[in-house]
Order: structure tokens, then sequence, then C-alpha cells
């Protein structure tokens, strides 16, 4: 009897070590409870590292989170490739995963997951795309998944617990108190998780409302990022790993600017700023194009960007704006005013934020405020 004991037991701590996987593995179709039955990172020594396979990336401008740092990465199945588009997000193939690692930066002297307190900080100080993530100033909040099967994307949100050594799915999603600090001045906001249902608020970039991914695209990621074969163009490093098949050189490919880039026009700045955290609804293909406000880096009419146009359905959302941008006059731009407002009825985007980002709005302004033109009365 208790050498039958011995071997079930013995049978069990087997059967519990298979289910914690070495390396990256996909699930076709079953959605596991822990984020480490996906077999993507490794945590050691104060660090949250990728498995073999998973590659880090960059975007040239990330899109606002309530001041979040985000810590991306994709892998592709062995011997399978994404297609280059030249516009459109990448095809990716059936066995796709990418990850997309929320995190703040936590004071110093307060234990990483257990304090409520963040603030601002560069994320270079703690990230790269070589040595994954150091913990010992980082406090982990999310790891979004999008994973592509057979029927098509889906999204998984998993939430880190305090201790940072487990992230579990929540459908529902997550609200998590934060306090933010900014140089002398703290605020307290809600850090909220999307449940699967508010993904499609983003990423349902279509009239068949399927999801595809945000940042995958060659104008987001034509740039520079240390990683595999070094500080390398992006574009460049996913063709040699043979993850991208048909990207040209970089030269011939679209780049957008990075909107913190005070060398760079401030035009230019601007349009990738609204580009990628405004262009997934506000396109000719989002869920926000029969407001016929068009806001990707590619549309050049002054009057799909809102110049001189009427809102459709802004609602209380104007501001008591005439128009959803006045060449020449933020203060008078419903496009200024919405980016800036906290107001959950009236700000936009409408879910992803509690937060202004001020550094974005400061932008928009300059830009709005360097446009020739105004609107009649309003000019």
């Amino acid at each position: 009897m208790t050498r039958l004991l011995l071997l079930i037991l013995l049978s069990l701590f087997l059967a519990g070590c298979a289910t914690r996987p070495s390396g990256v593995t996909f699930h076709a179709e079953e959605n596991p409870q822990s984020l480490d039955d996906w077999g993507l990172f490794d945590i050691k020594d104060g660090r949250i590292t990728p498995r073999a396979g998973l590659v880090t990336y960059e975007l040239a401008t990330p899109l606002f989170s309530d001041y979040a740092q985000k810590w991306r990465a994709v892998f592709v199945p062995k011997g399978m490739a994404a297609t280059y588009d030249p516009e459109k997000t990448f095809d990716f193939p059936v066995g796709t995963v990418i990850a997309k690692t929320f995190y703040y930066t936590t004071p110093a002297g307060f234990a990483p997951g257990q304090s409520s307190r963040v603030m601002k900080a560069t994320p270079a100080s703690y990230q790269s795309g070589v040595a994954g993530l150091d913990l010992s100033q980082s406090r982990l909040m999310e790891t979004r998944l999008m994973v592509r099967r057979a029927g098509g994307w889906e999204a998984l949100p998993y939430v880190w617990n305090a201790e940072q050594t487990e992230a579990t799915l929540q459908r529902t999603g997550a609200a998590i108190p934060l306090e933010y600090i900014d140089g002398g001045k703290t605020t307290r906001f809600t850090y909220a998780v999307p449940n699967v249902n508010q993904c499609a608020g983003c990423h349902a970039t279509d009239r068949t409302k399927a999801l595809m991914p945000i940042g995958l695209q060659a104008r987001h990621l034509n740039r520079d990022f240390p990683g595999e074969g070094g500080d390398i163009n992006q574009l460049k490093r996913l063709a040699m790993i043979g993850y991208l098949k048909g990207a040209p050189d970089p030269a011939a490919a679209a780049r957008n600017a990075r909107y913190d880039d005070s060398t760079a026009d401030v035009g230019a700045r601007a349009r990738a700023y609204l580009d990628i955290n405004c262009a997934h609804c506000h396109s000719a293909t989002g869920p926000a194009r029969v407001s016929g406000l068009w806001l990707d880096s590619a549309t050049k009419d002054l009057r799909k960007l809102g110049a001189c146009k009427p809102p459709i359905a802004a609602g209380k959302g104007t501001g008591g704006h005439e128009f959803g941008l006045v060449p020449g006059h933020p203060d008078q731009s419903i496009l200024a005013y919405r980016l800036a407002t906290n107001d959950p009825g009236e700000m936009m985007p409408e879910t992803g934020r509690s937060l202004t980002h001020a550094e974005g709005v400061a932008l928009i302004n300059e830009w709005i405020a360097g446009l020739k033109g105004g609107c009649g009365a309003a000019g």
C-alpha cells in the first residue's frame, strides 16, 4: 500500500511538472489559466527574460496607456514567417503569439509588486531587447496575449500577482488602484485591465469584426532597436531570423516619426502620435469610420483630419467647440479637447486611459497652432 501511494504521488508530481513547458508552447484551442503554460518567459535572478524564439520589438511611437511602460515580444513558429504588407498589419501564420507586458517603475525602497506607488521613468533603464526586463524597480501589471489561431486572432489578458511570480487569465478584466508620481506631483487613479470584449474596441479594425494586432506594421516597426544581431533595424532583424518575408530594404518602407524626437518635424511627430493612438478606430476601415475623421498617418486631406469639420456624433464630447480641428487654434479644436479631458464620456481614446498624456496633448496643440487657415469666424 505504501509503495502504491508513493507511485501515485510520484505520478502526480511528474504530471504537475509537465504542465510547465520549457519553451514557447502554442495552444491551438485551450486558454490556459496561467501565463506559465504558454512557456514565454523565465523569471530568475531578478529579471524576466524571453524564452528562445520570443523576439522583443519596440514601436517608433507607442500607444499611451496611463504612462505604463511596455515590453513587446513576438513568437513565430519555426519554419514559418509573416508576410510583409506596406500598409497593413503583417499576415502572421497560425501559431504566432504576441505578448505585451505592461509595467511601471517603482520608487526606490519599495518592493516592486507590493507598493501601489509607481513613477514616471524611461523604459530604456529597465528593458532591452537582449536581456528582458529588470524587476528590481518594476511592477508588472498585466501581459496581454494576441494568439493567431486557425479561426483568427484572439486576445487574452493575464494579470500579475503582487509577488511578480505568476500571471493568471482574467477574462473579465481588473481594476487596480495606483498612485502615479511625476516629480513632486502624485495622482491617484485606477489602472484598468480590459476584459476580452473591450479588446475588440481597438483591435476589431474592419467590418468583419475580426481582431487584428495594431503595432506590427511597417511604419511602426521601421526603426533601430537592440536585440539579436545588435542594434539594427527591426524590419531587417525580423527578416534575418526568418520571421518576416517579402520585406523591402528599410529605406524603401514607410516610417513613422518618434513623437518625442524634438529634432523631427512637428507635423510628422503629431501625425505619428495620432496614428498609433487613434487610427485603429479612426480610419477608412476602423470602427469610427462613419465619423469621417481619419487619423492614420497616410491621410493628407486636412478635412478628413477634422479641419473645419463639424462633428457627426460627438455629443457632449465637443467641449462646446464647433469643429474637429481649427487650424491655428488648438483651444477651439475638439480633437485637442478630447485628448486633454479625463471625463469618461468625452475623452479620447474612450478606453485604455484614465490620465491625460500631457506630452502628447502639448505636441498636438503645437501642431494645430502651426497650421494655417482658420475656419471662417473661428479663425
